[in-house]
């Protein structure tokens, strides 16, 4: 391919380019701090002052339920309880009378049958009534309730509200999303093709989608698995705690990874051609013939773009490069090809 334009430019850089990551993601919270408020068993909701924003502490009440059952519950406690003191006792009476053999085997092995069964169901009971907050003490001196109080199991703000006055909801139902926003940290999605340029303790600048200046976090873990969106997750620390962050805020981010020397040129002496890199290299300078070098890119930076290809031919035309002039080239090698 030969071109007689009179303005070409050999020349070859060794330059330290960035590398840094692209990457976007969302604010999240730990597992720890979100929790989905259910009940334990089904009821209707007698009140609730809760809305969304809203905070709340840890072991505040946040929402009353009343059922029969609660109710039911309790009579059943109260009469099993009282069936196993005289099962109690008469087990211990039968086991007196064994070993004077004065009863029979049977009448021993029925009675601690009757108070064992009767144990467990007890016991069984009586969990079933801290799993509502009710306290079994109480029910044994003759204080029945009608309702039950449903508490926070840690300090944070109401995400979601999904309830109102008299609903029914059942154990599978979610009534309340509460969220501690004092540890948000921020999930990157990273591409597949920069993954071994992560490491652990790089600087990520984040810049959430509502605010213009950037917060400064690490990063802590990266996943090691690979999404269908050919992506991985990365898992990094904000630097300062900031209790008005917002989870699921999306942001985007660049993490650090530090500077490289790598054979680099400028962006103008690369050629897109066919959907492929290539150089133009000269063949005769007196003939203006050139010839195309097949090339792979890599990090870009300040106009530099990082190249590499198989072999030492680089080593062997450095001074035959053609780093100007290479748009009007292609257009020759554009009009040869039509």
């Amino acid at each position: 391919m030969t071109n007689k334009s009179s303005r070409l430019v050999f020349n070859w850089e060794v330059s330290k380019l960035s590398g840094n990551i692209k990457a976007h993601g969302v604010l999240d919270v730990p597992p720890q701090n979100l929790v989905s408020i259910s009940a334990p068993f089904g009821g209707f909701v007698k009140s609730t002052e809760l809305l969304q924003g809203m905070r709340v502490k840890k072991g505040q009440i946040i929402v009353t339920l009343e059922h029969p059952d609660y109710i039911q519950l309790q009579q059943d406690y109260v009469d099993s309880k009282s069936q196993l003191e005289f099962l109690e006792q008469e087990y211990n009476r039968q086991l007196d009378l064994s070993k004077e053999n004065v009863n029979a085997l049977k009448s021993l092995q029925q009675a601690k049958s009757n108070y064992l069964g009767t144990k467990a169901r007890v016991q069984g009971l009586k969990a079933k009534l801290k799993l509502v907050n009710i306290d079994p003490t109480e029910i044994e001196n003759g204080e029945i309730k009608t309702s039950i109080g449903i508490y926070s199991p840690i300090d944070g703000f109401v995400a979601q509200v999904n309830v109102n006055l008299g609903m029914h909801v059942n154990p599978t139902d979610i009534m309340f999303r509460i969220v501690d926003t004092d540890h948000v940290h921020a999930e990157a999605q990273v591409f597949e093709k920069d993954i071994p340029k992560l490491k652990i303790g790089q600087v990520a600048r984040i810049t959430l989608s509502n605010e213009t200046k950037e917060r400064l976090a690490k990063v802590y873990l990266i996943g090691k698995e690979i999404t269908p969106e050919r992506t991985v997750r990365v898992h990094c620390h904000l630097e300062g705690e900031d209790s008005n962050l917002i989870p699921n805020t999306y942001f985007s981010a660049i993490i650090e990874t530090g500077s490289n020397a790598v054979m680099a040129l400028p962006e103008n002496a690369i050629a897109n051609f066919e959907g492929k890199h290539f150089l133009f290299v000269e063949k005769d300078a007196t003939k203006h013939i050139y010839q195309l070098l097949d090339i792979t890119t890599g990090a870009s930076d300040n106009g530099f773009v990082e190249i590499s290809v198989d072999g030492d031919i680089l080593d062997k035309v450095k001074d035959k490069i053609v780093i100007k002039g290479t748009f009007e080239l292609l257009n020759v090698l554009k009009n040869v090809e039509e």
